[in-house]
């Protein structure tokens, strides 16, 4: 990315969001060596641990979007990014974790890669393209990169890369936009693109584990270097937002005149400093002025990549470095670029150190008082934006929204043609209104240092907010946070005691506590006045920003909780923290960090099939915290409409192993399961656990590529219903499906497949067990041959019958039916209905073809034939269909179900998406698959596009 900054900047999420991409087909790529399960990256590690403590979802996604005007190759790019994905291992690679330590295992190179393609006018793109973003990967199945086409014209698309950030940072997009590019070319060229291997990110990570040991000497520097540095105080809003989540983001940008980045460079010249250490310096600036604190910290983002070994290196190579400045005695701007430079050349002496050590080394110390962790400030340099440059196109960089805030507080300096100040926040931890002034005097401050570098710190743009005017909280507290010399201040009144208040100030040498009082004294009533004010080095929160009253000394303290919950959180504490704790003692003082927290979480959602996250560990901290936390979503489940019994519950008959019960089908058939009372063993990953978890349910841990969970699983059990299935990684479910078979010995299986199976039939009506009509696509492929390993292995080595279901589109009130409602077969006619465009359908006889429009099934009717099966297994291959739906009748429902006032319009030729004209017979399941009332396609497309998805 062509800026003058000294490191990968640490504003990692504008970085990655402002490299884009290309693509296409080479030469073969070089046979992978694998070595096996390989250790995680400190980098890597951190990514991980994020997603287990509950923080990961698309918070970790980097997007590429690139408008294209001109003729694009769909197939090329299709080739190119296969190849790419082919080439680098880190691009297909998936994360499990044995005893609490995660590992990487690299998954087969895919046959192709899938490019979804959606019509939609320019105007609507945004939505679509931040959904998709958005959208989390699961690291236990491998984060292959996602790829969608949105289709504006014959000649004008939107084309989304969406890859997560354990496998790649801002210098492997360069990498990547470069090879897809060269391979693009290739592939519409027709000729093969010769590109070296390169090296594997595996390879990195292991040489990194092995040097481990030679990290203690910088540990022991970083330990002194930030030693007794105090938690950086923002002002935090009155109420977290109502429209975002924890780390929603708030963004506000001032617009720079074009020879401010110009006057900085040149200033950094002057001082033997580079205009990121200048953009950083304002940083420290601002802060300053906005804090009112001179010892402050940013962090910056140091990089790993370093010697010949490393050059077309994909992969996570960066790393957080703390710069600790003093800002003290009112030096003048030029003086403070001085520091910063020093501060920063020190910092990278020791960029080796993994940030997530330091943090473990410096324990409790480094965290704020509500978990967070000790640098909440980082500072970048952005330049222009890369996109994606395709042959005979024209390409412009799409911004996708970015909504999701990785620290507290970030600054930047935007350094384009457009330049500007840019200030991006938590909209939980920093004040709306004293973000937007500190977004305006950020970009004031550049402007003032530009024209005279030689202005004091005191005399720059900037100010402390002023207290809220909070018309809810004590008297006394707000005269006491209105102080100049107090920070943070609560007033409690414990039931039948004295009022207590509560004060941090603002730094050392502020008013006493008895001067703090006579200053309360002499504004407030008698009996408004606390009978003590107490300082504190920090004021304890809860998660939602509220005084914890629990960690507030001179409190009553509550009895300690009892009961299994509360036993069971003392046994995780004492057992993962070598002690056995009080009720109120801290998580982070006994000695706990973020692999402790996701550890603790795991063991307590295993014991109490109860939905817990390392992050709610970080969060409540407290044993009465986690176990009062507990006790809500148990009384939550237990307010929750549950599954009753429709017929009398049997005598055991057998475990049933279930995949894939976190997805829509599966959900159904394990309520199905649950109405018979039949005994389940639910496949799932530990934090998907919660979904499935309840009477009768046990889980196993695993997933589709974790073959040896399969297995096990299957050995388990004495009857499979296998409904779990990627989509779009073909290989991987044909290699789960001859592992499970392979684990078989007892009892029968049914397998929940397709009928894209059949293909393109010849005939309108298709017979059940009808061969397969070419072209085939490579999922009904795969169906295909997962029916052939299990029809092979049936009634044989004690083995008993088996069932392939094939069903077609599947609806139901669920949200991954929901998912598949707006972006799969129908998604065409879902997103057009929505944004008010034409409905384009083919008309009857197009074609040669009477008939146009989709089978469908129930997820309901689906289920209870599914689980027939287990008493009177087909032995072959059954459809499962309730109906079948003409284009016509379904876009009219969606439009009226949508409010749409979208035309539907008939034409002689016929969308890909809506190339379907075929009716399935389903004799052999009929009985099951009687609908029931609501289960007719009207009422559950109006379920399906209730208000929640409108």
């Amino acid at each position: 990315m062509p800026t003058d900054t000294p490191t990968a900047a640490a504003l990692q999420e504008e970085l990655l969001r402002r490299a884009r991409s290309r693509a296409a087909r080479p030469a073969p790529a070089p046979e992978a060596v694998h070595h096996g399960p390989a250790p995680l990256s400190h980098a890597q590690r951190r990514m991980w641990l994020m997603d287990r403590l509950g923080q990961g979802g698309g918070s970790y996604s980097v997007p590429f979007a690139t408008r294209l005007r001109g003729p694009l190759d769909l197939d090329a790019l299709a080739s190119a990014l296969t190849a790419v994905v082919g080439r680098h291992e880190i691009l297909r690679t998936r994360y499990g974790h044995q005893d609490g330590e995660p590992y990487q295992e690299v998954l087969p190179a895919p046959e192709t890669m899938t490019l979804r393609v959606v019509e939609t006018a320019a105007d609507g793109a945004g939505a679509l393209l931040a959904e998709e973003a958005h959208r989390p990967f699961d690291l236990a199945a491998g984060p292959v990169p996602r790829a969608l086409v949105l289709r504006h014209g014959p000649q004008d698309h939107t084309v989304l890369l969406t890859f997560h950030h354990i496998a790649l940072d801002g210098a492997s997009l360069e990498t990547v936009a470069g090879e897809l590019a060269a391979l693009y070319a290739a592939a519409t060229g027709g000729t093969a693109a010769e590109q070296p291997a390169p090296p594997q990110y595996a390879d990195f990570a292991r040489r990194e584990q092995a040097a481990a040991d030679r990290l203690e000497q910088g540990l022991r520097h970083w330990e002194s270097r930030l030693d007794d540095l105090s938690p950086l105080r923002l002002p935090r809003p009155a109420q977290p937002p109502a429209d975002g989540g924890a780390r929603s983001a708030g963004t506000h940008t001032a617009p720079l005149d074009p020879r401010v980045p110009a006057a900085l460079r040149e200033l950094g010249r002057e001082h033997r400093a580079t205009l990121f250490t200048v953009a950083l310096a304002a940083g420290f600036a601002a802060l300053h002025r906005f804090t009112g604190q001179d010892d402050l910290a940013i962090g910056v983002a140091g990089s790993h990549r370093q010697g010949a070994e490393m050059r077309g290196l994909v992969g996570l190579c960066v790393n957080t470095l703390p710069v600790r400045v003093n800002t003290g005695g009112d030096p003048s701007f030029t003086m403070l670029v001085e520091r910063v430079r020093e501060a920063l050349l020190d910092a990278q002496q020791s960029r080796e150190v993994p940030f997530d050590l330091i943090l473990e080394r410096l324990g409790a110390a480094a965290r704020d008082t509500d978990g967070t962790a000790l640098i909440r400030v980082s500072a970048d340099v952005l330049g222009v934006p890369t996109t994606l440059r395709l042959p005979g196109t024209v390409s412009e960089y799409v911004e996708v929204g970015a909504d999701e805030a990785k620290f507290d507080l970030s600054f930047a300096l935007v350094d384009t043609d457009a330049p500007a100040g840019l200030v991006q926040y938590g909209r939980a931890a920093l004040d709306e209104e004293a973000a937007a002034a500190l977004g305006t005097h950020y970009g004031e401050l550049l402007t003032a240092v530009a024209d005279d570098p030689d202005l004091r710190l005191s005399r720059l743009p900037g100010a402390i907010p002023a207290p809220r005017d909070e018309t809810d909280a004590h008297p006394a507290e707000a005269l006491l946070r209105a102080h100049p010399g107090v920070a943070e201040a609560a007033v409690l009144a414990p039931a039948g005691g004295p009022l207590l208040a509560y004060a941090v100030l603002r730094g050392i040498g502020g008013p006493t506590p008895a001067e703090l009082r006579s200053h309360l004294r002499a504004a407030l009533a008698q009996e408004l006045v606390p009978a003590a004010v107490m300082l504190l080095d920090a004021l304890p929160r809860t998660a939602d920003g509220a005084p914890d009253a629990a960690r507030l000394p001179g409190l009553p303290s509550a009895p300690a909780p009892e009961g299994a919950r509360a036993q069971a959180v003392t046994e995780g504490f004492t057992e993962l923290l070598g002690r056995q704790p009080g009720p109120d003692d801290d998580f982070f003082l006994l000695g706990g960090h973020s692999l402790v927290a996701v550890q603790l979480a795991e063991r307590l959602r295993q014991a109490l099939k109860l939905p817990l996250t390392g992050l709610d560990i970080m969060q409540a901290r407290t044993p009465r915290a986690v176990t009062a936390l507990l006790d809500t979503r148990a009384a939550e489940r237990a307010a929750a409409p549950t599954v009753t019994a429709a017929r009398p519950r049997r005598s055991r008959e057998g475990t049933v192993l279930v995949t894939g019960g976190t997805g829509g089908v599966g959900a159904f058939v394990l309520r199905e399961l649950a109405a018979q009372g039949r005994p389940v063993l639910a496949l799932a990953r530990p934090e998907s656990a919660h979904l499935v978890a309840g009477d009768g349910v046990d889980i196993i841990e695993g997933d589709l590529t974790d073959v040896d969970g399969l297995r096990k699983a299957v050995e388990s059990a004495d009857a499979v219903i296998h409904a779990a299935c990627t989509f779009t990684r073909p290989e991987v479910d044909v290699t789960a499906m001859a592992a499970m078979v392979g684990a078989w010995s007892r009892g029968p299986f049914v397998f929940v497949s397709s009928v894209d199976a059949y293909g393109h039939p010849a005939g309108e009506w298709v017979a059940e067990e009808s061969a397969p009509g070419q072209p085939l696509s490579p999922y009904g492929q795969a169906k295909l041959d997962c029916e052939a390993l299990l029809l092979r292995a049936a009634g044989s080595q004690g083995r008993g019958g088996a069932s392939a279901v094939r069903s077609p589109l599947v609806w139901g009130p669920h949200q991954r039916l929901r998912d598949q409602l707006r972006w799969g077969a129908t998604g065409l006619l879902y997103q057009a209905a929505r944004e008010g465009r034409p409905l384009v359908l083919p008309r009857p006889g197009t074609g040669g073809h009477a008939w146009y429009g989709a089978a469908w099934v129930h997820a309901a009717a689906l289920a209870r034939s599914v689980v027939s099966c287990l008493n009177a297994p087909v032995h072959g291959v059954a459809n499962a269909v309730s109906g079948h739906v003409t284009w016509q009748d379904l876009a009219t429902t969606l439009t009226g179900l949508l409010g749409s006032d979208s035309e539907i319009v008939e034409a002689d030729e016929v969308h890909p998406d809506l190339d379907h004209r075929w009716h399935y017979h389903a004799d052999r399941l009929s009985p099951s698959l009687r609908l029931q009332p609501g289960e007719d396609w009207r009422s559950v497309l109006a379920e399906m596009a209730g208000p929640s998805e409108r």
